[in-house]
């Protein structure tokens, strides 16, 4: 009787933001059936990206227990955790249903949840249920600082940072995106469970890395508004988990948000402005039709500045574009809408929206408002915030940077005199008028000019539950 041959002894080892399987000998069907596995030449291993890790796993010991092949998984860098949870409330029954919709889905997926309606609580409970070492990755340093304070509070144990000048990887950490996707080659497996907040910003082209190169069998993501104009928000699917629980602010309103109304003011134009804003735009119009591009297809906008950049009168068209876009986002009529506005809630802490620094400088100069734009230092930020929430500013004009990640309660009035046509973006504003206060009903208005294109952007944005 010939002596039995030993199965291969198969090694599983994490890589720069790969995983690497040595012992199988090229063109081995075993390797080649495994999740994503290919043959990598330069190293003679089979490779595949990291955030395969729970499947390849699960094949690899399935495959050792039917005596296929010995294992060793080398990878894992992760620890087990003993934390406790300090909260000594209960969740509320949206929380909790969110959680048990996580773990029913194997401790992976998507929740999405309104702003306020406490999505960093269903964070802390996922850690705690997970017990592994945990990241959780943010879009702004101001978030990331945030998140710093929610774990310490709720968990009492040292955190890392990583981003803001900070490299401190723990068992528990908070990052910011652009940290996380420089250093997860080298740091992708540390963590067993991560945590992407505002999890919409990952299917970006290079903030996805943040999910690709990290092993992390047990994830959660979190957002208010998952969808992104360009679709790729379907890549969560196999990189974080599908949606297993969802929300949305009228279901949440009066119970765990607060009650608001939304009211739409249309102005008008000036004559002279109304002039200017015709004559720009038959010129933009006219050369976007001979150039044969639809704007409102995928690639439209890309088209448009690619021709523009050809010809004078290309130039001419992009310049025309911007200026009738300034004179309908900024008419006078809105500024004179705003004085009455701010006249009728002078008692309430009150947020105006732009779409542009230029305008938010114009506001802050006419109606002396202190303002935030990308450009306000971090001090001056948290400065302006904590007035504004103390009451001794009460209001604020800003253009994108509020529009997610701010702790704001204090806000009950939000005036939105421009902005894009996204979805998101609006509910983001929205959002930021609507933590929950006894007896506090907030509104929200939408200022928009009358004849514009801004019309139809007004329309597609109000596309929301939360608008009918």
């Amino acid at each position: 009787m010939a002596p039995m041959t030993a199965p291969p002894s198969i090694t599983l080892r994490f890589d720069a933001g790969t995983l690497v399987l040595e012992g199988f000998a090229e063109g081995a069907s075993e390797g080649a059936t495994l999740p994503g596995c290919v043959w990598d030449p330069r190293v003679r291993r089979f490779r595949t990206p990291a955030w395969r890790y729970r499947e390849v796993l699960t094949a690899l010991t399935r495959m050792a227990r039917a005596g296929a092949i010995g294992f060793t998984d080398e990878a894992r860098g992760y620890n087990a955790l003993a934390v406790t949870h300090r909260a000594q409330r209960a969740p509320f029954d949206h929380q909790r249903e969110a959680i048990a919709a996580w773990r029913a889905a194997g401790n992976r997926g998507v929740v999405v949840l309104p702003t306020g309606s406490g999505k960093s609580y269903v964070a802390e409970m996922a850690i705690a249920v997970a017990q592994r070492s945990a990241l959780v990755v943010a879009p702004t340093l101001d978030l990331m600082n945030q998140w710093y304070d929610v774990l310490v509070t709720a968990f009492g144990e040292k955190v890392g940072l990583l981003g803001g000048g900070y490299h401190e990887p723990g068992d528990l950490t908070v990052s910011t995106y652009d940290s996380a996707w420089m250093h997860m080659d080298r740091l992708g497996a540390r963590w067993g469970l991560i945590i992407y907040d505002e999890c919409h910003h990952l299917p970006g082209a290079s903030f996805l890395g943040a999910a690709e190169s990290a092993i992390a069998p047990f994830r959660l993501g979190l957002t208010a508004t998952l969808e992104r104009s360009d679709g790729r928000e379907a890549l969560l699917n196999d990189r974080v988990g599908a949606v297993v629980y969802s929300r949305g602010i009228k279901e949440l309103a009066g119970d765990h948000l607060a009650e608001y109304s939304v009211e739409t003011m249309m102005v008008d134009l000036t004559p002279e402005e109304a002039v200017a804003y015709n004559e720009h735009r038959e010129t933009y119009r006219g050369f976007v039709s001979s150039e044969g591009i639809r704007m409102a297809s995928p690639d439209g906008w890309a088209r448009f500045l690619q021709a523009s950049a050809r010809s004078p009168e290309g130039r001419r068209a992009l310049l025309s574009y911007q200026q009738q876009k300034r004179i309908a986002l900024a008419s006078q009529g809105k500024l004179e809408v705003l004085e009455g506005l701010l006249r009728q809630h002078a008692k309430d802490r009150t947020l105006i929206f732009t779409n542009d620094n230029d305008t938010v400088y114009a506001i802050a100069r006419r109606f002396l408002i202190p303002a935030i734009t990308h450009q306000t230092d971090v001090k001056e930020r948290r400065e302006v915030l904590e007035r504004f929430n103390s009451g001794a500013y009460p209001a604020v004009v800003t253009s994108r940077v509020l529009n997610e990640g701010v702790n704001i309660p204090e806000a009950r009035v939000a005036i939105v005199l421009s902005g894009t046509a996204s979805v998101r973006e609006h509910v983001q504003r929205l959002g930021r008028i609507l933590r929950r206060q006894e007896g506090k009903t907030a509104i929200l208005y939408e200022v928009i000019t009358r004849g514009t294109a801004e019309e139809h952007q007004s329309g597609r944005r109000r596309e929301h539950d939360a608008y009918r």
